[in-house]
């Protein structure tokens, strides 16, 4: 298929298609009783998700500020996702954790992926999902693929 004048850019498809599958999310972790996730909720689940971390490991993982990270951390944990426990290294330091509600949370977001993607092959082929794989995966370069974070366990 060959793009016209007339089709909207890659750019934009690429765009409105990213918006649709966070709009959806969004609504299943609303059904699921998680309707208070923020935007960049989602990032400090995954990162907290393999090991706890500070704040400053946090902020430079999400390449944010320290202050921003903070605030983000206040917030998630003021809404029941996240938790500061000391750190067993050094008694005056903090590190975080999901909660219970947090790791439920990230659960509910990874059967989300799972299942959204099983309904593309069952609309389009599992050809047609693994070309979109790949051509997405080229975009986003094997560098940014490589960060751990970005992947989910399969169960």
């Amino acid at each position: 298929m060959t793009s016209t004048p007339q089709d909207p850019d890659l750019g934009i498809l690429l765009g409105l298609a990213w918006e649709q599958f966070v709009i959806e999310l969004r609504a299943t972790l609303v059904e699921r009783g998680f309707d208070d996730v923020g935007r960049s909720d989602g990032y400090v689940f995954r990162c907290l998700a393999k090991r706890p971390m500070n704040v400053s490991e946090l902020a430079e993982r999400l390449a944010i500020s320290k202050q921003g990270a903070a605030q983000i951390v206040d917030d998630m944990q003021r809404r029941g996702y996240v938790e500061r426990r000391p750190d067993p290294a050094d008694g005056r330091a903090k590190l975080l954790y999901l909660t219970e509600r947090g790791n439920a949370a990230l659960a509910a977001a990874r059967r989300f992926h799972r299942n959204r993607e099983q309904r593309l092959v069952r609309e389009f082929g599992a050809d047609a999902v693994n070309s979109l794989r790949a051509v997405l995966g080229a975009i986003a370069t094997e560098e940014r693929l490589a960060d751990p974070q970005l992947r989910a366990p399969h169960a």
